[in-house]
């Protein structure tokens, strides 16, 4: 019998005289060792269980305690994890309008193998300096399996940037080009890798 129904039911009974005030808490709540004393105006006083026992078979509810529905709790709140490549990206994408600069390794300007090593740096990776290096190394990735911050080479191995995602990359391109996105299909791809 559905418990809104057994409440209802009870209710009527203590209405009509059938049942006394007293009953109608064993009737609708098990005894326990552990209970407490309810007031309802009107009604009677009940024992209220401090825990109310899950029958068997009934799933347990997520975020409510098994056993006392009343002290609801949270699993504790676990932080995601970026991936090393992830936090590289990042740290790229914050140097977005840079100079570029022949032979610059940021932190204020880069050029293209500069800009990748310093964001892998600020993740806690040394990477070689150069872009040729940068392709040599790491484990190689396939245009179709590229994941944000993977190191993608151009022209042959002689320019790099980061996958950044939705077939764009960040570099630094060439003087008179700051830090910025473009598409990887701007450029001859020539290889990719992943640290």
């Amino acid at each position: 019998m559905a418990t809104n129904t057994v409440k209802r039911q009870a209710r009527r009974a203590v209405a009509a005289g059938a049942i006394g005030a007293a009953t109608i808490g064993a009737f609708l709540l098990p005894a326990t060792a552990s209970a407490q004393p309810v007031t309802i105006p009107g009604v009677g006083t009940f024992e209220v269980p401090n825990e109310i026992p899950i029958p068997p078979g009934i799933p347990a509810i997520p975020g409510i305690a098994p056993g006392n529905p009343a002290a609801p709790f949270a699993p504790p709140f676990v932080a995601p994890q970026k991936a090393l490549g992830e936090v590289a990206l990042d740290a790229a994408l914050s140097k977005v309008g840079s100079p570029y600069v022949y032979g610059a390794a940021g932190p204020n300007a880069f050029d293209c193998s500069g800009l990748v090593q310093w964001a892998y740096r600020q993740a806690g990776r040394e990477l070689p300096r150069t872009s040729g290096a940068q392709l040599s190394s790491g484990a190689p990735v396939s245009l179709n399996d590229l994941r944000p911050g993977d190191v993608v080479s151009f022209y042959g191995g002689g320019h790099s940037g980061l996958y950044a995602g939705n077939g764009n990359v960040v570099h630094a391109a060439n003087a008179g080009s700051p830090v910025h996105v473009a598409p990887i299909s701007s450029m001859p791809f020539a290889g990719a890798r992943r640290y």
